[in-house]
Order: structure tokens, then sequence, then C-alpha cells
């Protein structure tokens, strides 16, 4: 059984995965990107990209490093309140 995405974005036939890799210093998150193409009547994915693409790309990659940032965010905030309120019992 392969281990799937935790969240994908997509603009167009460009795709970012993003991955959940459970580590001893904490969660880490890496994204693989690829181009979706239609052979036949199968959906292949590329590693290549032409110069239209090239924007679509850049908002994949954008809109991933957001989501994991907040994903940060939304562990640091529960962190502190979890921290906060275990301090005040």
């Amino acid at each position: 059984m392969s281990k799937k995405p935790v969240h994908e974005i997509r603009f167009g036939l460009v795709k970012a995965s993003i991955w959940e890799n459970n580590t001893k210093n904490g969660t880490r998150f890496s994204i693989s990107v690829c181009r979706l193409f239609k052979d036949g009547d199968t959906w292949r994915e590329s590693s290549r990209y032409g110069r239209d693409d090239l924007p679509l790309l850049a908002k994949v990659a954008d809109k991933a490093h957001t989501w994991i940032f907040e994903q940060r965010q939304d562990e640091r905030s529960l962190r502190e309140s979890v921290q906060g309120s275990m301090s005040s019992a």
C-alpha cells in the first residue's frame, strides 16, 4: 500500500503533491510537482514543463509553500495552547 499525499494543489495540468514525513525532529513536509498529460485514454505524469507551464509551476509551488507554512503555524499554536493550559493547571 503506497502512502498518499496529505494535500494536493492543482492549476490547470500542473499539480503539486505535499507529503508528510514524521521524523524524530518533528513533522517535515516535502513536495513533488508534475505536469499531467493524456496519452490516448490514459492520464500520465511528466516532470518536464513547457514555456506556458512555467507560470502554473510557480503558482503551485507558491501555494504549496503557503500551505506548509500554515500547517507549521497551526502546529505552533496548538503546542502553545497545550503548554499554556498545562501551566495554569
